[in-house]
């Protein structure tokens, strides 16, 4: 076993909660059971000597009310230095924290019912609710009450605290809108079949440097059976799952080994007791890898707005102006997104055109452009892992290439990531930038570069990007990107998508070494 595998049969890893006011006292982690910390989703951040933290809190069903808001922005504010993220798993990440600060940043956030249980580590993580749950006409059913029941359940429950590796659920209601399922070790489609409204299940999607899209399991289930049927997968993974090599423990592995049809029968026959009814597909998403950004109809007459963070970076006095936003034209609730972006529902329409020009003056504006599309992971400003830093380079590239290409027709998706871990998810984007280190043949440093992901999908196309031949230079990102959007909105067809422009293109077209030698030449071709 790891020794992280050694360590979780030590100390059940969720009883790291009652350490953390001795930590908190003393001032000092045991070295030896730092890693326990992710159950609580708390990392050291980068670097570890320096002995700061990064604290990850889940936001159940993605909704939270202004007071909430309040509460998260206070805790930036007071212990993190005023640095605030929106994660693309709808949560909240803190940065800058000590030891000393956890137990008083836990006790405030249970007063407005946030929690950081099982936010990390090798258990289930936060269960994904589709953000447009309860709003949108297209939708089937409400799925925040079997989200809730979900994160109730197996999050944070003892019985999941020791899995192989960390165990991701999705739950939506609108898949012709979201792909987000394919990501995911467990995703929910409600769709209907015959007047019945069911869930379409998926297992086994993941990322990582080996990248897995989900399978279908094959089945049609009643909202009843979600949460049981839920536990049952997480069951067979915890028993069936691989522990002794961590880079091939997730249940993509599980699967790929035994396949989908074995998997559904260690499920039904261990686990539930029964065989699950079979059922067809549900519909896919045509651009299934960002939010239905702008505003929005409801289905009750009023409005939902998804506002751009930029790569999900806001700070204090934005989160409480984001609050009283809510409150002054919305109900007072807001409700994050798997996008890094966050929302403002229930808006009349009479308060809309108020409510965008005040969230304009903000940078927060809902527009549907790169803005909104765009995400970015942690990167070697916080992250021990990173080999390049992220959000600063991509919001600085957005503030540049998004007045040059407002006018696309069709979302254009950018994630970049600072090493092969996919935290953003660049092997299903338009354009996913993987970063990495190249030794400087003059100079001998090493240079920041990036990989160049092209048109993966988790929208119709359900496929992983393809892994371009060179690199971009970290300094040549922006000229790299706006080169390629302007050819994409020179030659593109009404309405083509880029992952279509791209196989009708061709993949040579967009290789780094072609592009940033072309010039405009390749955006006049």
């Amino acid at each position: 076993m790891s020794d992280i595998e050694t360590l979780k049969k030590e100390l059940p890893p969720f009883e790291i909660f009652d350490l953390i006011p001795q930590y908190a006292a003393a001032g000092a982690i045991d070295p030896e059971k730092i890693d326990l910390l992710k159950w609580a989703g708390v990392y050291p951040q980068r670097p570890q000597e320096d002995g700061f933290l990064m604290m990850r809190v889940k936001v159940p069903t993605a909704e939270l009310s202004a007071d909430t808001m309040r509460v998260v922005a206070g805790i930036a504010e007071d212990f993190g230095r005023g640095l605030l993220d929106v994660t693309d798993r709808q949560a909240f990440q803190f940065h800058w924290l000590r030891i000393e600060n956890i137990p008083e940043i836990l006790s405030r956030l249970e007063t407005v019912g946030l929690h950081t249980k099982g936010a990390c580590g090798d258990t289930v993580r936060a269960v994904i609710a589709s953000p447009l749950a309860g709003l949108d006409a297209r939708e089937r059913i409400d799925v925040r009450p079997l989200a809730a029941a979900m994160e109730g359940s197996l999050s944070g429950n003892h019985d999941f605290e020791d899995l192989p590796r960390k165990f991701k659920i999705s739950i939506t209601a609108t898949p012709e809108l979201e792909g987000i399922h394919l990501i995911n070790d467990i995703g929910f489609l409600a769709h209907e079949v015959d007047g019945e409204v069911g869930f379409d299940v998926w297992v086994g999607g993941g990322l990582g440097a080996v990248a897995h899209l989900a399978k279908r399991l094959g089945v049609f289930i009643r909202p009843e059976e979600v949460v049981e049927v839920g536990r049952a997968i997480a069951g067979a993974y915890r028993d069936h799952g691989y522990r002794q090599n961590r880079k091939k423990s997730r249940l993509k592995f599980l699967i790929k080994d035994i396949g989908v049809e074995k998997f559904r029968e260690i499920v039904e026959t261990e686990y539930l007791g029964r065989p699950l009814r079979d059922g067809p597909s549900a519909p896919v998403a045509r651009f299934g890898g960002s939010d239905v950004l702008g505003v929005n109809p409801q289905k009750d007459g009023l409005n939902y707005v998804v506002l751009t963070t930029t790569v999900g970076r806001i700070n204090p006095d934005k989160a409480r102006a984001l609050a009283t936003l809510s409150e002054k034209y919305g109900n007072g609730m807001l409700r994050t997104t798997a996008f890094q972006n966050m929302m403002i529902p229930n808006v009349p329409t009479g308060n809309v055109d108020a409510l965008v020009a005040e969230l304009q003056t903000l940078d927060l504006a809902p527009k549907a452009t790169l803005r909104g599309t765009t995400i970015a992971c942690t990167g070697t400003q916080f992250c021990r892992l990173a080999l390049t830093e992220t959000k600063a380079r991509v919001a600085g590239m957005i503030d540049v290439l998004e007045p040059l290409h407002s006018d696309l027709d069709v979302p254009f998706v950018i994630n970049l990531t600072g090493c092969s871990n996919a935290c953003t998810r660049y092997q299903v984007a338009d354009l996913g930038f993987m970063g990495a280190n190249r030794t400087n043949k003059e100079t001998g440093s090493e240079d920041e570069v990036y990989n160049v992901h092209l048109a993966g999908s988790i929208g119709q196309a359900q496929r992983t990007g393809t892994k371009l031949r060179g690199v971009v230079p970290a300094e040549r990102l922006t000229e790299y990107t706006d080169r390629v959007l302007g050819d994409f909105k020179a030659n593109k067809e009404a309405g083509e998508s880029f992952v279509e422009y791209a196989d009708r293109m061709g993949q040579e077209r967009f290789l780094p070494d072609t592009v940033l030698a072309a010039g405009k030449e390749l955006v006049n071709a």
